[in-house]
């Protein structure tokens, strides 16, 4: 092939590879640098040379001295029998680069489809199952107050209830996933939450595992709903363990991330502020393969009866739905690692402690419950009776309003379900009962999930206790409006 040289070439060639005519006249070709003198072109060119007949395509990518990095469609062919071989070169670079952009975004197009019916198919079918889970799950918890510990009664009843709170958990999974769970968010501090989650951690992950914990100090605050940062951690860390059969460890971080609009953008984020999370293990890593599926509801590599495939697509919504972004490297026997961020907030009071307190709160305010749901509103009106409160019950909103007009003394909390059958609603029953008693605070509760929530207000501020509940969450939630001193009216 040493025969072979350039002859001559249109004004494009010289354009598409910036070049000038005295680069290539009359040069061999074996002298020409870079992707030039690719083996698979010495052949192609040196077949054509040799067959009269050939017709040949290839493919080319390399490098190009002046033009840099490119992809090539050549065509070859002999001319009319004659030594002479024509050569017809189109740049396909920039057309590959789009089509992988284009299936790139149909691939995160198809997943987000997914993840949408998904989260349908979950929301529909969570409301009702709710409602029956916070009367097995409240119902059990008395039956337990009532049995002596340690007989065989008790411990029936103790199974009952971790079995209601295992389902309880999974709604919420499925809640989280799908971004249709209610979030309650507060300023926080990361670190209080890991902090507070430290012992549950060492206990989750065993002895064989180490857990390694680098907190910011100085950790900027966020806006999050406290117990959904938890279930991150929590599922984060859980997913570590899993990777390391055989032991290894876990390392959480916290710190601030500042990105400018100047440099390269870290982890794709916008510029701006960021609250960052960092979950990372020293197991087996993950294949290509499992990447691409990781964050897909029910998918698992765990065998048949280890896992629910909820993990990792939990967290994927509870971020999301928090604002935040989630990015994850992973390299097969090398570990993988997670990080999440969350946007700054500037101001704000921070909410230093999860714990609520242990004991039950009790009071003597009057306390109106409608609820149609026949074993909801049983549960709590016996729990608000056993702490002290005077309580008026009605199974619909109409026969809540008599009760608010006739009642002689002070009502001083309406407990309403939001949304009721006949397409009645709670939050305008709580409207009309402020008009006749403008004292009166309100707490909504809901099993839920769909975007109608926000149409009845739930995202403005109006407090809310998500089904199903435990009763310690719902005497807590009582007792908290009844004492704050802000405006916790209805708001329309």
């Amino acid at each position: 092939d040493s025969s072979l040289c350039v002859k001559r070439a249109n004004r494009a060639f010289y354009q598409m590879f910036r070049l000038s005519e005295q680069d290539t006249e009359t040069v061999a070709i074996h002298h020409l640098e870079g992707a030039w003198n690719s083996p698979a072109l010495r052949a192609l060119l040196e077949k054509a040379r040799l067959d009269s007949r050939a017709f040949e395509e290839i493919e080319l990518e390399g490098e190009f001295p002046q033009a840099g990095r490119k992809l090539l469609r050549i065509n070859v062919r002999r001319f009319n029998g004659e030594e002479i071989i024509v050569i017809a070169i189109e740049d396909i670079t920039a057309r590959r680069h789009a089509e992988v952009e284009l299936r790139r975004v149909q691939d995160e197009l198809r997943q987000a489809q997914k993840m949408e019916a998904m989260g349908r198919l979950a929301g529909g079918v969570v409301h009702d199952f709710n409602n029956t889970l916070t009367g097995i799950l409240g119902f059990s918890e008395m039956l337990i107050g009532s049995l002596e510990e340690g007989s065989d009664a008790f411990r029936q009843a103790a199974e009952i209830k971790k079995a209601s709170e295992r389902a309880a958990t999974l709604t919420h999974q499925l809640l989280a996933f799908s971004r249709r769970q209610v979030l309650q968010p507060r300023l926080l501090n990361l670190n209080t939450v890991i902090l507070e989650l430290d012992h549950m951690l060492r206990r989750l992950i065993g002895d064989d595992i180490a857990l390694d914990k680098t907190l910011n100090q100085k950790l900027w605050p966020m806006q999050a709903d406290p117990g959904q940062m938890s279930q991150v951690i929590l599922n984060l860390t859980l997913n570590a363990r899993d990777a390391m059969p055989h032991g290894g460890v876990i390392s959480i971080r916290t710190g601030n991330t500042c990105v400018d609009g100047i440099g390269e953008r870290i982890r794709g984020l916008a510029p701006g502020n960021y609250v960052s999370l960092t979950v990372a293990d020293s197991g087996t890593g993950m294949d290509h393969e499992t990447q691409q599926h990781i964050f897909e509801p029910f998918y698992t590599t765990k065998p048949q009866g280890s896992g629910t495939g909820l993990g990792l697509t939990t967290v994927f919504g509870i971020v999301k739905q928090s604002g935040g972004s989630i990015q994850f490297a992973s390299e097969i026997g090398r570990g993988t690692t997670f990080w999440v961020d969350f946007p700054r907030v500037e101001t704000g009071p921070l909410i230093e402690s999860l714990q609520g307190d242990a004991q039950m709160p009790t009071g003597t305010e009057t306390i109106l419950v409608v609820e149609d749901e026949e074993i909801v509103r049983e549960l709590a009106v016996l729990l608000l009776k056993q702490q002290g409160y005077t309580v008026l019950e009605a199974s619909q909103p109409s026969e809540g309003l008599a009760l608010c007009q006739s009642h002689p003394f002070q009502i001083d909390l309406l407990l309403t379900d939001l949304l009721m059958p006949g397409g009645r609603d709670g939050r305008q029953l709580a409207q009309q009962a402020i008009k006749i008693r403008p004292r009166i605070r309100v707490l909504l509760m809901s099993g839920y999930t769909t975007d109608a929530l926000v149409l009845y207000g739930v995202e403005k501020g109006n407090p809310f206790l998500q089904k199903p509940f435990t009763l310690q969450q719902l005497a807590r939630k009582v007792r908290d409006i009844l004492d704050s001193r802000a405006d916790l009216s209805c708001k329309v």
